[in-house]
């Protein structure tokens, strides 16, 4: 029913891991009937093409939309928002025609279908970080939000969130480059942020916002933990 694309950060960041292994937990909780690439699934090539590489875009999409094609999802469900933004926007252009969501909209159609409990009483205190190729490129934004509320969060949004959020600082390809000089880091201004909302608890929904804005929080003296929406999930099962 659900063909799980798991993306690159899976496979190579230890932090998206836990992410990862939450997920699935959520979705054998659920009943949910899924299945994955495993070593036939290659990056979708977002970050080559904002970088620029736009031969080895093509070289990935081509390929991929190929495999997909032949494996006919009815659905794919993403835990990354590049992934999810580059089969659902950009791979039409390649033959590739897919029903795409993001993990935070499956969490919710779940909660919403009674497949998932949470203990409603377990008060987390949380602010949600929008990522930019979930909110401003694919304008989901509710989604993230109430699977949160159910999750029994008391949320304090950011100052700039939704349309108007901050980007963690790896857009564009540059989680894979240094930063130009300036007065400050990007993710460092956005944690900065996080961090005076008083919440214990930073929740992100893509595991380029979580490497960038954990390694920034590092340099600052505070507590606060950064979670991914499927591991709060998980917590409260």
């Amino acid at each position: 029913d659900i063909l799980w694309w798991v993306g690159c950060a899976p496979a190579t960041d230890a932090r998206a891991q836990k992410t990862a292994r939450d997920f699935a937990r959520i979705l054998n909780v659920a009943g949910v009937n899924f299945a994955v690439l495993g070593k036939n699934e290659r990056c979708t090539g977002d970050s080559a093409r904002r970088s620029g590489n736009e031969a080895l875009f093509f070289e990935l999409a081509t390929g991929n939309v190929e495999l997909l094609n032949g494996v006919n999802p009815r659905r794919i469900v993403t835990t990354c928002p590049h992934c999810l933004h580059t089969l659902k926007n950009e791979y039409p252009a390649f033959g590739g025609n897919y029903d795409v969501i993001h993990h935070t909209q499956l969490i919710q159609e779940l909660l919403s279908a009674g497949k998932l409990k949470v203990d409603p009483t377990r008060q987390a205190e949380v602010t949600y970080h929008d990522p930019c190729y979930l909110g401003r490129h694919n304008q989901v934004y509710d989604a993230p939000r109430n699977v949160l509320a159910s999750a029994g969060v008391n949320l304090t949004e950011l100052p700039r969130n939704r349309n108007n959020s901050f980007c963690c600082g790896a857009g564009g390809a540059q989680m894979w480059k240094e930063e130009e000089h300036g007065a400050e880091r990007v993710s460092t201004n956005r944690v900065r942020e996080a961090i005076a909302t008083g919440k214990d608890t930073l929740a992100v929904g893509c595991p380029f916002c979580m490497i960038m804005l954990a390694d920034a929080i590092k340099s600052e003296k505070t507590e606060m933990q950064i979670k991914d929406v499927a591991e709060i999930v998980a917590e409260g099962l």
